[in-house]
C-alpha cells in the first residue's frame, strides 16, 4: 500500500473545493428556515450577514492554522496539536458518527427532493398516486445511489476528484446569477422588503425580529455556510500550501458571501417573507413566478447540479479526516493505508459511505415512523442534530490559535492573524451564545449528538494503544511535518 499523498491540487481546485463545499443545498433550502425564525427581513439579512462575518473571521484563525501545519485532516489535526489526543479523538469520532456524514446525508437528500420534483414538473402523470410515504422512500433511494456513486468515483484519484470540482463550482456559480439575473429582470417587486412573516406556524418559536429569533436563525445560516475549511482536509495534495490553502480560503468565502446576499435578494424581490416561508423550495417557487414553468425546471436541474458537486467534495475532504486518525493510531486501523494506485484513502472513503448509508436508513425510517411525514422536516431535523456538537468542537478548533501560540511560540507562522484577541473575542463571543441557544431550544436533539459523541470513550479506552493516548510533543509534531511533507 502507498504511504503519502500525491501533490496535485493548485489554487484553481483548491478554491474550487471552498467553493464546492459551502454551495451545495443551503443557499436553496435554508432561506425558507431563516426567515421563518427571524420574521422579518431586516433580521433576514441580519443573519445571513452575521453567518458571514463569523465565518470570514474563523477562515483567519484557520488561515494560521493550515499555513503552520499543512496536514491532511482538517480540524482533528489542529486539535490533536493543541490540547489532549482525547480532544482530537472525540472530534473526529463525533465528526464520522454525529456531523459530517449527517452533512453528507442532508444534501444528499436535497438533491434527491429535487429529482423528484423535476420528475414532477415535466412528466406530472408519472407521480399521480404517489403518497407521502412512498416519495419519502423513493428519495431515500436516490439519496443512497448518489453517495455510493460519488464514494466509488472519488476512489480514483485526487486530480479527477479536483478537476470535478472545477467544473461544479463554475456550474453553481453560473447558476445562481442566473437566478438572481431573472428574478431582478421579471418585474421586481421591491415592495416586499417592509413586510413580515404573518402567520407563523410554530407558536413556541422566538419573537419576530427578537435576539433569540436571530440565533434560532443562525443554525441554518451557519449551515448554508459550512465546507469554507473543506480544503484544509486535504492539505497534503495541495502544492504550495501555506500560500494557497490561504488564499482559497478568503477569495472563496469572500465570493460566496456576496453571491448569497444577491441571491437572496433575488427572491425578495419574486417572493414576499409569508410566501417565501410556505414555499420551503424558494429557488424554483421565485423562479417560476419570474419566467415560468420552464425557469423552475432549470433552476431544479442547477440546484441538482449543484447538490450533485457539493456531495461529491464532501466525499472527498472528509474521508480524509478519518485515514488522518486512523494514521495516527486513533481510529480503526484498516483505514489507515492508501491505495497504492491512486493514492487515495479508499477503504476511509467505503466505510464512511457505509455510515452515511446507515445514517440516511435511520433518518428515513424516523420519518416515517414518527406519524408526522406531511411535514417534511427531515432536512431541518438533520441540521438540529448536529449543530450542539459542531458548534463545541468548532469552538475548541478556533481556539487553538492561542492554545499553539502559547504552546509552540517558535513554530514558523507564514500566516499570523492580525488583532488575534479582538478577532478570537469576536468569534468566541457569537459562538458561545450560539452554543447556548441550540442547546435551550433543541435540548433532546444536542443532548443525543454529545450522546453519540461520548460513545467514543468505550474505543478509546478499550481499542486505542495506550502510547497513542499521550499528548504530542514538539519534536513529534516536527518530525511528522518534516515526515509528511
Amino acid at each position: 500500500m502507498a504511504t503519502g499523498y500525491e501533490r496535485k491540487l493548485g489554487l484553481s481546485e483548491t478554491l474550487s473545493i471552498v467553493v464546492g463545499r459551502i454551495i451545495g443545498s443551503g443557499i436553496f433550502r435554508t432561506p425558507a428556515s431563516i426567515m421563518l425564525a427571524v420574521g422579518v427581513v431586516s433580521m433576514f439579512y441580519g443573519a445571513w450577514i452575521v453567518g458571514g462575518i463569523i465565518t470570514i473571521l474563523s477562515a483567519l484563525l484557520f488561515a494560521e492554522l493550515v499555513a503552520m501545519v499543512p496536514r491532511s485532516g482538517g480540524p482533528y489535526v489542529y486539535l490533536r496539536l493543541a490540547y489532549h489526543p482525547l480532544v482530537a479523538f472525540l472530534r473526529g469520532w463525533a465528526m464520522f458518527f454525529v456531523s459530517e456524514t449527517a452533512s453528507i446525508v442532508a444534501v444528499a437528500l436535497v438533491f434527491s427532493a429535487y429529482g423528484l420534483g423535476l420528475v414532477a414538473q415535466i412528466w406530472p402523470d408519472s407521480i399521480v398516486g404517489l403518497d407521502v410515504v412512498s416519495s419519502l422512500l423513493i428519495r431515500g433511494s436516490i439519496a443512497f445511489a448518489l453517495i455510493w456513486l460519488l464514494t466509488l468515483a472519488n476512489c480514483f484519484g485526487v486530480f479527477l476528484s479536483g478537476v470535478i470540482q472545477d467544473i461544479f463550482s463554475v456550474v453553481k456559480i453560473g447558476a445562481l446569477l442566473l437566478i438572481a439575473a431573472a428574478c431582478f429582470g421579471s418585474s421586481p417587486d421591491f415592495s416586499h422588503f417592509g413586510m413580515e412573516v404573518v402567520t407563523p406556524p410554530d407558536k413556541n418559536a422566538p419573537e419576530a425580529g427578537s435576539l433569540a429569533a436571530l440565533f434560532a436563525a443562525l443554525r441554518y445560516s451557519f449551515f448554508a455556510y459550512s465546507g469554507w475549511e473543506g480544503a484544509t482536509y486535504v492539505a497534503e495534495e495541495v502544492k504550495q500550501p501555506e500560500k494557497n490553502l490561504p488564499r482559497s480560503l478568503f477569495l472563496g468565502i469572500g465570493a460566496v458571501m456576496i453571491l448569497y446576499l444577491l441571491v437572496n435578494t433575488a427572491y425578495l424581490v419574486q417572493l414576499s417573507p409569508q410566501e417565501m416561508v410556505e414555499n420551503r423550495a424558494v429557488a424554483v417557487q421565485s423562479m417560476t413566478n419570474a419566467v415560468g414553468i420552464v425557469g423552475a425546471v432549470l433552476v431544479g436541474l442547477a440546484i441538482m447540479i449543484s447538490t450533485f458537486g457539493n456531495v461529491s467534495s464532501q466525499v472527498l475532504v472528509k474521508s480524509r479526516t478519518w485515514h488522518a486518525m486512523a494514521r495516527d493510531g486513533l481510529f480503526f486501523g484498516f483505514l489507515a493505508d492508501l491505495s497504492s494506485r491512486y493514492r487515495t484513502p479508499n477503504r476511509a472513503l467505503i466505510f464512511q459511505g457505509f455510515w452515511a448509508s446507515c445514517l440516511l436508513t435511520m433518518a428515513v425510517m424516523g420519518e416515517l415512523f414518527s406519524g408526522d411525514t406531511e411535514k417534511d422536516n427531515l432536512y431541518e431535523t438533520l441540521i438540529d442534530f448536529f449543530s450542539f456538537t459542531s458548534t463545541i468542537f468548532n469552538i475548541l478548533t478556533l481556539a487553538a490559535v492561542a492554545v499553539l501560540r502559547y504552546r509552540l511560540p517558535d513554530m514558523p507562522r507564514p500566516f499570523r492573524v492580525p488583532y488575534l484577541s479582538v478577532v478570537l473575542g469576536v468569534v468566541m463571543l457569537v459562538q458561545g451564545a450560539f452554543l447556548i441557544y441550540t442547546l435551550i431550544d433543541k435540548p433532546m436533539h444536542s443532548l443525543l449528538g454529545v450522546a453519540l459523541t461520548l460513545t467514543g470513550l468505550v474505543y478509546w479506552y478499550g481499542f486505542v494503544d495506550p502510547e497513542k493516548r499521550k499528548p504530542v510533543s514538539h519534536d513529534q509534531i516536527l518530525a511528522e511535518l518534516k515526515k509528511n511533507d
